[in-house]
Parts: structure tokens; sequence; C-alpha cells
């Protein structure tokens, strides 16, 4: 494969025009003669407004074309002009903290030229070329460089780095490279002679397919988990960094909300929100909200490592399939910087949608409920390229993969929930009941799973110390026992059980209650570290076995339950920060001298009885 001066796999752009005329329109697919003009995936202009399309078919001598805008107006005999290039993004300085569509337009330079509204044909630059970056060299001329190697950096943001790495199958010596300075995108920085002689001339940007993967030395096992700072999802159903994730859910469930938790409080190096086939109000929220909120970590704008990518309802609707594409390829690039991405895909069944619609109007066999019959390989495909790798630069990076389902009326059993729950290990179910009670995060803690459990245990260990894993199988061997115990209270009522079955009640109260359920919008529990998280769960399992002692003792369960000291592990969530374990040492010695009291009462009570009755 050949690499042009600025990285681009395929050789130079040879821009062809006019070389075919459209004979049928169908939405957005159009048909084309002739088809020898055109290869796969080539990218194409329709018609003297240049609509951008792609190749998608090419069949009997008719290429089929996928159009990324809207088609009104377009007729048969309108011209093709064909690019020579697949579908592509350009990768380089300038991608965070800016909001592009599916296809990569700027959205921001395409409201500065022409106004509020997108219009047919207008195509931004996807990088400003303008912009001048300051460029810091990191190796020498007369150095052998090799596939992903850093040449040099570029300060994006106060937060994040940007390596210019050496292009994929290109190794040899580096003849030149600049100087610190300034530099626009498309000044020449370096300059690399193959072995074969072969002179590449290396820009602060390139062009990747996005259909294609990007290469990679060695695929690793993800150990480390992901830290959200929702309790429900890092201590109870853990996803890795690397690791694949659903949030499955019915309308008003909070499929979004919780993705902008998660994008907000993620400590990912870099966030790529892909908000697909969804309603543009909640993408203005994002727009809003993040360059107001601070990154826990750094303490700067959230937007300075988050790349946004909208592609919402009323936009084409191939451009919303193919924004998945986009970025998941953004992503990847920068894993092989070395950094950890979290890429948020809001939602996917939208892009399910987006698949059968185009493969009604090509006329292809479908299958269940219309869905193409690919659709599972094409969400295979777009999973596996998450994980966490060694680069290619012997750098390590990861990206994690979190997707949104919309099944309709939250069925589970639909085709793109049924198959997502193939490839992914990690399940976060929301539930329509919890979501109505205004419990948030609403993930139904039976219905859930993960299965990065195993891998992070030992994380947690050297982070938090203690026995992570085993407060967790304790806390959710009574969370199962409640959800049994639950289908007698609705015949019978909570006063008919024994207080030992009350037992399980209120402890479980406790745990969905002041562990599981989270306050957005309270500035204290709405993020909550690995400390804190295990510190709660301590002192509230610390309680619940103090309980048996109540229980044992013949003491009734709402003595304990009444106790001064089960008010205040109802307002450690919003009180502790968790930064000092003291607050938590010393409820948990408050639980136990109220206990204690309780248990000291009773036994001179029965020792008081005891003795009258001898008497």
């Amino acid at each position: 494969m050949k690499t042009d001066e600025s990285g681009t796999p395929g050789g130079k752009s040879k821009k062809r025009e006019g070389i075919a005329r459209i004979v049928l329109v169908s939405g957005p697919v159009v048909k084309a003669v002739p088809a020898e003009k055109f290869s796969m995936n080539e990218m194409v202009e329709v018609g003297e407004e240049r609509l951008a399309g792609e190749v998608i078919g090419l069949e009997k001598g008719i290429a089929t074309i996928q159009v990324y805008e809207d088609t009104t107006g377009i007729q048969p005999g309108t011209p093709i002009f064909g690019q020579g290039l697949p579908l592509f993004v350009e990768l380089g300085p300038g991608l965070v903290g800016e909001i592009f569509d599916g296809i990569q337009r700027p959205l921001k330079v395409l409201r500065e030229r022409w106004g509020d509204f997108i219009h047919r044909g207008k195509i931004g630059t996807a990088l400003p070329r303008e912009k001048v970056w300051s460029f810091e060299p990191i190796l020498k001329a007369g150095d052998d460089v090799s596939p992903g190697q850093r040449l040099g950096k570029v300060p994006e943001s106060k937060g994040v780095d940007h390596f210019i790495l050496v292009p994929v199958e290109v190794k040899g010596r580096l003849k030149w490279i600049a100087n610190g300075g300034s530099y626009t995108l498309d000044d020449v920085i370096a300059e690399i002679e193959s072995h074969q002689g072969q002179t590449y001339r290396i820009k602060l940007y390139h062009r990747w397919p996005v259909r294609k993967l990007r290469p990679y030395k060695e695929r690793l096992m993800p150990s480390e988990p992901l830290i959200t700072g929702q309790r429900v999802i890092d201590t109870f159903f853990p996803l890795a960094k690397g690791g694949t994730a659903a949030i499955p859910g019915g309308f008003g469930t909070g499929k979004t909300v919780t993705q902008h938790q998660l994008s907000k409080w993620a400590d990912a190096d870099i966030i790529v929100y892909i908000g697909c086939g969804e309603r543009g109000n909640e993408m203005t929220g994002v727009l809003v909200d993040f360059p107001q909120l601070l990154d826990p970590r750094t303490q700067r704008p959230l937007i300075e490592r988050t790349i946004l990518i909208a592609n919402t309802s009323d936009m084409p609707v191939a451009a919303r399939e193919a924004s998945i594409y986009t970025g998941i390829t953004i992503a990847e690039y920068y894993r092989d910087m070395g950094y950890d991405v979290a890429l948020m895909a809001d939602s996917t069944s939208r892009w399910a949608e987006a698949l059968r619609e185009i493969s009604g109007r090509l006329e292809e066999m479908p299958a269940e409920e219309g869905f193409p019959a690919y659709l599972a390989s094409r969400l295979a495909a777009f999973y596996e390229r998450g994980g966490q790798v060694t680069t290619l630069g012997d750098h390590r990076g990861s990206v994690t993969l979190i997707g949104a389902v919309s099944p309709p009326g939250g069925d589970f059993s639909e085709p793109v929930t049924m198959h997502t729950k193939r490839f992914v290990q990690c399940f976060w179910a929301l539930d329509k009941e919890l979501a109505s009670a205004r419990y948030f995060p609403a993930i139904n803690y039976l219905q859930s799973y993960s299965a990065y459990v195993s891998r992070v245990e030992q994380w947690w260990g050297k982070r938090v110390g203690g026995e992570w894993k085993g407060l967790r199988s304790e806390a959710m061997e009574i969370l199962q026992e409640d959800a049994k115990l639950q289908n007698i209270v609705k015949l019978l009522g909570e006063e008919a059980l024994p207080d030992d079955q009350k037992r399980i009640i209120e402890s479980a109260r406790l745990i969905k209650d002041d562990f599981l359920q989270q306050s957005a919008f309270d500035p204290i529990d709405t993020y909550a570290n690995p400390e804190k998280q295990y510190l709660m769960l301590e002192t509230i399992m610390h309680f619940i076995r103090r309980l048996k002692d109540i229980i044992e003792a013949r003491v009734p369960l709402y003595k304990a339950m009444e106790l001064p000291v089960v008010s205040e592990i109802h307002r450690m969530k919003f009180v502790y920060k968790g930064d000092d374990p003291g607050p938590f040492k010393d409820l948990e010695s408050r639980i136990d001298q109220e206990i204690e009291k309780i248990l000291k009462k009773q036994a001179s009570k029965s020792y008081t009885t005891f003795t009258t009755g001898a008497a």
C-alpha cells in the first residue's frame, strides 16, 4: 500500500469528474452507470451541488451509491463526480473540543459560514488549515523510525498532547525534522526515507478510511477498571478499560442521562460522544453542559478532552450509518498515541434502523423485524474495534465502547438488544419502574451483569485494600434474597414476615437507597471515587451484620432501624467525600456503640425477667 505525503493510505487523491449518470433515485440511495468507473466504498459527489456519497454496491454495470445528504430534486441523468478515495476522516490537531456531523463536517464552521441550518453540498474542511500549531520534535534527523513511533507533539488542549506518529507501513530513516515552532496542518514537518529509497513527506495531519481498522502490535486482556464515579457501575457491574458495555432501556429510562454522566466523570483521557439519531435537544444539553463542567482529575473544562459527533434524528439517515465508523476511527487514532479513550454511542438502535432503511432501499432480503441479515456481523465488527492494545509505537492504549440500545417498548428480546448482548461483556439493563420512581441510575441489579469482576479484582485490592469482591458478593446475595421475598410481601405485606426476613428487606433497602442510588445534581454525590465507594459499602455491610446480633438477641428489628446512627448512614453519601476514611470509621464505631447499648439493655431485661421468674 502506498502512502501520500500526508500519510494517506491508498496513494494520492486523483479526482475524476463527470464519470457517470444517475439512472434511479430511491431516497438516500441512487444508482448510476457505468459501474466500471467506480471502486467499492469510493467517495463520490452527486450533482452540481456536490452532495457527499459513497459507493456501496457494484453489480451488472450499475453502481449503488448512498448519499449522505437530502436527495430532494435529484433526478435521472444527474452527473456523478468521482473522488478516487474511500470514505475517510482527517486525523490531526483540532479534533478535541469540536463537534462534527456523521461524515466529519465541522458544524461550528458550517454555522459561521451559512447560518443555523446545514445546507446541501456545503462541506467545510474538517480540520482548520489556517490555524497555527506549536510543534515540538521528539526525534532528531538520522534516527531510525518505524510505524506508530512518536515524531513530535502538539499541545492540542491544556490536558491533551497530540502526538504526531510515523505513518503506518512507513519504516526507514528520518532525513529531516522541523525545529520547534509554529506550523499549519499543510506544512511539512518531517521527511522519512524508506529502506527502498522512497521519501515520505509528513504533515501534522493525515487521512484514514473509516471502515478500515487501524493496526496495532498486540491485543491485551483488560484488567484496569474504567472508573465512572457511579457506584452501581464501578462496584457492582464494573467495566474495564478496553472493554465493551451496553445500556439497554425503553423510552425515558435514562440511557442518554447515564451516558452523559459517564462522559463527564469516566477516567478516560479522551471522550468521543456520538449522538446517533437522537433528539437535537439532548446534544444541545451536552454542548451547554460540558464547557461549564470541570474534569475531577485536571480541574479543566471537560470539553477539552471531548470530541462530539452529532447526527441527530432530523439529519440524513445515511450519514447516521457512517457516524459510528467516523467516531470509532477517531477513537482508534488517539488510542494509537497511547491514550485511554471512551466512546459513547447513543444509540446503536438508531444506527441499526438506518441500516434497515438503507437495506430496504437496496431491496435486500429482510431478516428479523425487517433488519438486514448482516445486522449481527455489523454489530460484532463495531464492538470488536474496542480493546486494550500495545500500539505499533510500543505504547499502551485502549478504546472502551459503551453503546446505548433503545428497544421498542423496553423489549430486550428484540434483535438489536439480543445481538448486542452476544458481543458485549458488560450489560447495564435500565428498568422502567425504577426510572418512573425517579431512581438514578435506573440500572436493574437483577438483569445486569459484568464479566470483568474477576479481572479488575486485583486492581481494587491494590487501590482500596480489603475484600472488595467479598463485600460486593455479600451485598448481591442480599439483593437477590430480597427479590424473592418481595413476592411474599406483595401478597401478605411486610408485617407478616419474621424478623430474620425483615432484616433482609431492610438490608436491601439500605443498599439500594443509600449506596446504589445517586443524585446527578448533588455536587458531592454525583461522583464517588473508588475509596468512597468501598468505605460506604463497608459501613453499610457492617451495620447489616450487626443486625444479625439484634435478631439473635430477640430485640425487635424496628428498634435498631430507629437508632440515630441510621440517619447518619442515610446522609453519608451527601456529606462525606471519601478523601478521608476517618468519618466512615467513626460512623462504624457509633454503629457498634448504639447496637451494644440495645443489646445490653435487652440482656439486662432478660436477666431481670429470669430472676423474677425464679423467685
